[in-house]
């Protein structure tokens, strides 16, 4: 029985790395010259850690990149069509680039359907799916800059990411749950709310941190996320809607 699972589970490989590989160059509407740029930033680590003869490395430095590219791509956009002091750029540019968004444009894409996971991996949802879908997002643009170059690079991002900056400023997406969380906070129990860390666990590479936000000693609500900033941002969230200041 295991060896017929790790057959079909080959089978399923094998159907990833040829026809479905096609039918994400053409979702994303990218022919790549090196297909294996692209094969990589779909690897997440740990699809390697159950196939350890894969050929190709993991997403991660592909990632690395990607991020710095998609934040010129941004940042330069942003500079060349507004006038507007660099605080309210940055907070523009913060709604753009964040896990969630890039999460979100991933699943548009079908991008989830293309990565190579652990079985364990592949079953996670939530929070956990979001994070590897933006990683794995990033780790695309950068295997489109590689492969393309920067002018492909940046019809991707516009086509993908800065399509979304009218939405972002008509929601006022850029103000962040936090901000706002204290603003509202100030305004109207003027309190200055206080991020607590309640729990931490797993692995330097791959934390979890649970993070309560409180007005004085009264926790209002807890957050979570593979780094301080992401539970922050859930626990102000969260905050904000059982506060009912939304």
């Amino acid at each position: 029985m295991e060896c017929l699972e790790l057959f079909i589970e080959k089978l399923k490989n094998n159907f990833k790395m040829n026809k479905n590989l096609a039918s994400l160059e053409k979702d994303i509407c990218v022919k790549f010259k090196d297909k294996n740029i692209l094969k990589q930033a779909l690897v997440h680590r740990s699809y390697l850690n159950e196939h350890p003869d894969f050929k190709l490395d993991q997403n991660e430095r592909l990632e690395f990149l990607g991020d710095a590219v998609l934040e010129l791509i941004v940042t330069e956009y942003l500079f060349q069509k507004y006038d507007n002091p660099e605080g309210d750029l940055t907070a523009w540019r913060a709604a753009l680039v964040n896990g969630r968004m890039l999460a979100k444009i991933a699943q548009k894409l079908n991008l989830e359907d293309y990565l190579f996971l652990s079985r364990g991996e592949s079953k996670d949802s939530g929070r956990a799916r979001e994070y590897i879908l933006a990683n794995a997002f990033e780790a695309m643009l950068g295997a489109i800059y590689l492969d393309q170059g920067y002018k492909i690079a940046q019809k991707f991002v516009k086509k993908h990411i800065l399509s979304q900056l009218k939405t972002v400023l008509k929601t006022k997406l850029y103000i962040d749950a936090k901000s706002r969380f204290q603003e509202m906070a100030q305004e109207k129990d003027g309190i200055t709310p206080e991020y607590r860390v309640l729990n931490e666990q797993g692995p330097d590479h791959d934390k979890d941190f649970t993070i309560g936000v409180f007005l004085e000693n009264a926790l209002v609500a807890k957050g979570h996320g593979h780094s301080k900033q992401i539970a922050e941002q859930q626990a102000a969230g969260k905050g904000l809607e059982k506060k009912g200041w939304n």
